[in-house]
């Protein structure tokens, strides 16, 4: 069946996306050809100003379409922790916790040399120039990179720069690293031993 070049081409943009197989990607052009033309248009003024309007935070890499992140222009934050994430999708995910009122820095990748990803490919260098020249002294950097390999080789390396960092500019402050171990609803039976010997390692005070 050949369906209209138009149509086509958006099942194949959909299709290029992550996650979207051909029978996902075809409902969700067809899902659009149906809908009301002011919610299609609204649709793709979206995607064109995605681009155009969104840059990149200038202290810590967030998006926003302001000179400054909503978080870094928050003068209730505490400017003196700082926590380290790989993507933005990991910042919204500690945001939306509440639990978190700190600073943050966004990598936008991790460590991977298998994939030709060295310190130098993410924002590494952007991170310890700003530590230098933090305008208070920080009290606390936390490392919230994913436990897997990569997020760990990244974590060992930020480790090594931190404390070579410290040293250098005799700060003192504290380097963390986000404690992992057993989901809240886990059953202990059906946990992996890696998992489990992580929560053991990370067991706290009760």
């Amino acid at each position: 069946m050949h369906l209209p070049r138009s149509l086509q081409e958006l099942i194949d943009q959909f299709e290029a996306l992550p996650g979207i197989g051909k029978k996902t990607a075809g409902r969700l052009a067809f899902y659009l050809l149906n809908v009301p033309q002011e919610r299609l248009s609204r649709f793709a003024n979206a995607l064109l100003e995605l681009k155009t309007t969104t840059k990149k935070c200038p202290q810590c890499f967030n998006l926003t379409e302001d000179d400054m992140c909503s978080i870094c222009a928050d003068t209730h934050r505490d400017t003196q922790v700082i926590c380290i994430v790989e993507e933005v999708l990991d910042l919204i995910g500690i945001e939306q916790t509440r639990k978190y009122n700190g600073l943050y820095h966004i990598l936008y990748g991790r460590v991977d040399p298998l994939n030709g990803m060295g310190p130098e490919d993410i924002l590494i260098p952007q991170l310890v120039a700003r530590i230098e020249k933090h305008e208070k002294p920080i009290r606390e950097i936390i490392i919230a990179t994913n436990p897997n390999m990569e997020g760990e080789t990244t974590a060992m390396y930020l480790k090594k720069i931190l404390s070579e960092l410290q040293v250098k500019t005799k700060q003192t402050f504290t380097i963390s690293r986000l404690a992992y171990g057993l989901p809240m609803g886990a059953s202990i039976e059906y946990a992996d031993y890696g998992t489990l010997g992580k929560a053991l390692d990370n067991r706290g005070a009760f």
